[in-house]
C-alpha cells in the first residue's frame, strides 16, 4: 500500500500538470533536483550521528518489504509455552530459547530459565522496549528533519535559478522560460517533502509502533508464563492486545 500511495501522488501531480496544458519535460530539472536532492541530504548526515543515519537507511526498505510482527501467531506461541512450562516445569523452555529468533522473546525465555526474579525480568524488558523505540524514533526523526529542510533548500534553488534568470533580462524570448525553470526547485522541495519525506517518517512510525506492542504483549505473556499461568490465563491476559488484528 505504500508504494501505491506514492505513485498515486505522483500520478496526481503529473495529471494536474498535464490537464493544463503543460508536460513532464517542464518539471524535470537536473540543477533543481542536485540543489534540493543533495542539500537536504548534506544538511541531514551534518546533524544526524551516523549510527542513527544507518538504521535510517536500513528501515527505509520497509516501505518496499514491510515487517512483519504477527501478535496472533505470538500470542499462540506464548499460550503454547505457558502450558509446556506448566506440565515440564520452566527449565524445559531452554530449547525454545535456544531456537528463537526475535532477540527480545529470546532474552525473556532466558531470563525465565535462568531463574530471575518477575520483578527484575519486567524492569529489565521495559527498558529494553523504550531503548529500542528511542532509537527507532531517531530514525524517524531523520526522514521528519529531511521533511523540514526539503522546502527552504527549494526556495534557495528558486533563487538561485533567478539569479540566473536575471543575466538574460536582454533576452526577453528566454526570460519567461528561466523563470519558470528556476521555481522548479521550489516543487522539488515541497514535492519531495510531503510527498515522500515526511510520509516515510511517519510510515516508520507505525512499524515502531507495532513493534513496541508486539513487545510489549510478549511481556505480559512472559511475566504470566514466569508466574506459573496456564494457556487459558495467559490468553485472557493477551486478549486486549489481539483486538482488531
Amino acid at each position: 500500500m505504500g508504494m501505491f500511495g506514492l505513485l498515486l501522488a505522483l500520478g496526481a501531480v503529473a495529471i494536474a500538470q498535464w490537464w493544463h496544458g503543460g508536460t513532464l519535460m517542464t518539471l524535470l530539472d537536473g540543477p533543481a533536483f542536485v540543489i534540493v536532492v543533495g542539500g537536504t541530504w548534506g544538511a541531514v548526515i551534518l546533524q544526524t550521528p551516523r549510527k542513527y543515519m544507518q538504521r535510517a537507511l536500513k528501515q527505509v526498505r520497509w516501505m518496499l518489504f514491510p515487517p512483519q510482527w504477527d501478535l496472533r501467531e505470538q500470542a499462540e506461541r506464548l499460550q503454547t509455552w505457558a502450558q509446556f512450562a506448566r506440565q515440564q516445569g520452566l527449565l524445559a523452555l531452554e530449547d525454545q530459547a535456544e531456537a528463537e529468533s526475535d532477540p527480545f522473546t529470546c532474552q525473556g525465555l532466558t531470563m525465565i530459565v535462568d531463574g530471575v526474579s518477575i520483578d527484575d525480568i519486567r524492569m529489565l524488558q521495559e527498558a529494553d522496549i523504550d531503548i529500542e523505540q528511542e532509537r527507532n524514533e531517531h530514525a524517524a526523526r531523520v526522514f521528519e528533519a529531511m521533511g523540514g529542510y526539503s522546502p527552504t533548500i527549494g526556495i534557495i534553488g528558486a533563487v538561485i535559478g533567478l539569479i540566473q534568470a536575471m543575466f538574460h533580462l536582454d533576452q526577453p524570448d528566454t526570460l519567461g522560460a528561466g523563470i519558470a525553470i528556476a521555481f522548479v526547485a521550489t516543487i522539488y522541495g515541497v514535492g519531495f517533502a510531503n510527498l515522500i519525506y515526511l510520509p516515510i517518517a511517519n510510515r516508520l512510525r507505525a512499524f515502531h509502533y507495532q513493534y513496541g506492542l508486539y513487545q510489549e504483549m510478549t511481556l505480559e505473556g512472559l511475566l504470566a508464563i514466569a508466574h506459573g499461568e496456564n494457556g487459558l490465563q495467559v490468553e485472557r491476559r493477551l486478549r486486549a492486545y489481539l483486538k482488531g488484528e
